[in-house]
């Protein structure tokens, strides 16, 4: 589990004890792995339970589980490629900055899929008789991408990005139907509504959010982790969307692969409808 990653990849939807917490731990890791968290709690004039609460937060057992994935970060360090965007950068430098960015989120997500929750989601999307897709703003953008990938597949599939469309999409599904939540923070009320009206059907559910503790990650059947880092010109929700894209397609990829027959069935008769849009 990785401390530093997870730590700056949830900063944004962080309190502002939190905030401090966080800071704390980024500025001085050498120091966080030599103190009890009473110490620290002193440092920080706050309670050792807001301490212990951050760390469960962020998916630890406790502030001692903490402390060891931090102190292995801090003897085989991960290379930071990321370098902050300066004003005095020329367009080419931002844009490989950019870049730079992007591959770091791709290579941190990676790093946190768990084999077995990610067999779950492609058996779960390989036995539904209907699949939807549920996000909202930028998350409904990615929803609507993988309502545009899984039509070739075969599977009957839908997106929607309006609250009250989704309310009454979700109310007609069954226990045979499987739905995703695409939400970076996983505290989108609209998408926790949406979520709670699955549950009533029993429908899967599967979850695409951010490292921390959410209600979208506890509620979920299945929930996949991506990871990005907050600059000052780039939210860390903008850079969750490369890595909710990367995890759609590789969940595309292997429905794709392990219900081929069907899939190539689909892929031809799609091909030979759009055919007419061609010159």
């Amino acid at each position: 589990m990785h401390c530093i990653s997870r730590i700056r990849s949830s900063y944004g939807i962080f309190s502002e004890k939190e905030k401090k917490i966080a800071d704390y731990i980024l500025n001085q890791p050498d120091h966080i792995i030599h103190s009890t968290i009473n110490q620290i709690a002193d440092d920080l004039n706050i309670a050792e339970a807001t301490v212990f609460r951050f760390c469960k937060r962020l998916g630890f057992k406790g502030y001692q589980a903490m402390k060891i994935a931090l102190a292995s970060e801090i003897v085989n360090p991960v290379k930071d490629i990321h370098e902050t965007i300066s004003e005095m950068d020329n367009e080419k430098e931002v844009a490989h900055k950019v870049f730079q960015s992007n591959i770091r989120t791709l290579e941190e997500t990676i790093h946190l899929l768990d084999k077995e929750p990610y067999r779950r989601a492609v058996n779960m999307l390989m036995n539904a008789g209907k699949v939807e897709f549920y996000g909202n703003g930028g998350s409904g953008v990615i929803a609507m991408d993988a309502h545009h990938k899984f039509l070739r597949s075969g599977i009957q599939t839908a997106a929607y990005s309006d609250s009250h469309l989704q309310l009454m999409a979700a109310s007609q599904l069954t226990e045979h139907d499987t739905a995703v939540f695409i939400s970076h923070s996983g505290t989108n009320k609209d998408i926790l509504q949406v979520l709670d009206v699955a549950k009533e059907n029993n429908v899967n559910t599967i979850g695409i959010t951010t490292l921390a503790k959410s209600p979208l990650s506890q509620q979920v059947d299945v929930p996949l982790y991506t990871t990005s880092e907050e600059t000052d010109y780039r939210s860390e929700a903008l850079a969750s969307r490369i890595a909710q894209l990367c995890i759609i397609d590789a969940l595309y990829v292997n429905v794709m692969m392990q219900n081929k027959q069907t899939s190539q069935e689909s892929i031809k008769k799609m091909r030979k409808a759009i055919s007419i849009k061609r010159i």
